[in-house]
């Protein structure tokens, strides 16, 4: 399949929805030779944050000398980031082969009376090829929603499992409480498998210890409160962490703190299981991961912040982080929300900070449009414009700027990808037309 036919055809799959439960992607991986059977895995779990993790770790297993594949949802830039050797998307020519031989499979399931297994189903069966293929030591693989009913939890050959924080997502599938959500995430302890988890709210650490228990896995609870000595900058920021001074990351944003904690906790696990990483490899591994969309500055001068924070945790988070680094700053922000979000706790966590926002449609069937988004807005900031583009924003977040004005975009990564591109292209014709002629 050429690039474009893969694109039709992954289009076509949205069709068939999202059905929690592992019957599909078993029958598809059965007929494909059950690829997973083949690979080792760090599985992660959790509200938000499982992406950074997963950086970390892919870069420090990196560092390390292992061959990493790394599996992650949603993407920013492009499909292909979904399915990574380290940090190197799939090729076009690899998708098309493989995605060709799913479907063919695929084709095969429905002649039998068996459902068509969903677009993640695919993608996720797709990526296990793909890494039984390229040969690699270990896989660094994030779940879609949930973990005892989503589609990674196919995997029997866990080393390590990573619960990153626990908040309210996808209520509808996952469970109104904490504690049901929890449950949903521990589905990926395995037994014999080292369990590594964000310190949390009593009622949810409960869950998390009645699962370890179940299974007779050691359980580590990560407590950022443990780190001292931290300074943050935009560029950088430096803690020390039980045993290890001065660790250094280039992610801001201080919740990136936690993510890193876990990803040391998670090697540590990995040590204990009896694989080989040196502490030269996990502080350069740690120094060196990067993830975009999550607090990354996109431009300076004004300063412009683009972050993937989609629910009330990631809300809250990321208003931490803007209080800590931009007091006093007159804060403007871009925001699109996709339809299924809890869009009155995203916004009352948020625009508090804000002087004036912007609305952005979002889209896809589960967007929202940024008429619908700025009556929601009025609530909370009466100072609201609707815009039709994301250009259209991020031309107008430029002309409203000054020096001392902070631009944040969040809300839904289904629109980051292209606002970073957007404003990387303004930023420099900003630049241009502010800069001086010369004598």
């Amino acid at each position: 399949m050429k690039e474009q036919e893969v694109m039709d055809y992954v289009e076509k799959l949205k069709k068939y929805g999202s059905h929690p439960g592992l019957s599909s992607i078993t029958a598809l991986c059965e007929k494909l030779g059950n690829p997973q059977e083949e690979l080792k895995f760090i599985h992660i779990a959790g509200t938000n944050g499982k992406g950074s993790v997963t950086a970390f770790l892919t870069e420090v297993l990196k560092k390390a000398g292992y061959r990493v594949g790394r599996y992650i949802s949603p993407t920013i830039f492009e499909y292909r980031e979904r399915i990574q050797i380290g940090t190197r998307p799939i090729s076009k020519k690899d998708l098309g082969r493989l995605m060709e031989q799913v479907r063919e499979v695929c084709l095969q399931l429905v002649a039998e009376g068996k459902p068509h297994p969903t677009a993640f189903e695919v993608e996720t069966a797709l990526g296990f090829l793909y890494f039984k293929e390229k040969h690699c030591e270990l896989v660094v693989l994030e779940t879609g929603m949930g973990g005892l009913l989503d589609a990674t939890n196919i995997v029997n050959h866990t080393v390590v499992s990573v619960i990153t924080s626990i908040s309210y997502d996808h209520m509808a599938v996952l469970g109104r409480t904490l504690p049901e959500i929890a449950a949903q995430k521990a589905g990926v302890f395995k037994q014999g498998a080292e369990a590594v988890v964000l310190k949390a709210v009593p009622e949810v650490l409960t869950v998390f210890e009645q699962k370890a228990g179940e299974l007779s896995i050691p359980l580590r609870i990560v407590d950022p409160e443990k780190c001292k000595h931290v300074r943050s900058t935009l560029s950088k920021q430096s803690f020390d962490y039980e045993g290890m001074q001065k660790i250094v990351i280039s992610m801001a944003g201080r919740y990136q703190i936690d993510n890193a904690c876990l990803a040391i906790e998670a090697i540590r696990a990995l040590i204990d299981a009896g694989y080989s990483v040196s502490e030269k490899a996990l502080y350069e591994g740690l120094l060196g991961a990067s993830w975009p969309g999550r607090f990354q500055v996109i431009g300076k001068n004004p300063c412009f912040i683009a972050d993937g924070a989609h629910n009330r945790d990631g809300a809250r988070r990321l208003a931490e982080s803007l209080r800590f680094y931009f007091t006093n700053k007159r804060i403007l922000y871009i925001i699109g929300i996709l339809r299924d979000k809890e869009q009155d706790e995203i916004l009352k966590n948020t625009c508090f900070l804000a002087d004036r926002v912007l609305t952005v449609p979002t889209p896809g069937e589960r967007g929202m449009s940024s008429y619908e988004l700025a009556c929601k807005v009025r609530d909370y900031q009466p100072d609201v414009t609707a815009l039709d583009s994301v250009q259209e924003a991020v031309e107008m977040a430029y002309l409203l700027a000054d020096k001392d004005t902070v631009i944040v975009a969040f809300g839904s990564l289904s629109y980051l990808g292209a606002l970073i591109k957007e404003a990387e292209r303004a930023g420099k014709d900003h630049r241009n037309e502010n800069r001086k002629p010369g004598i």
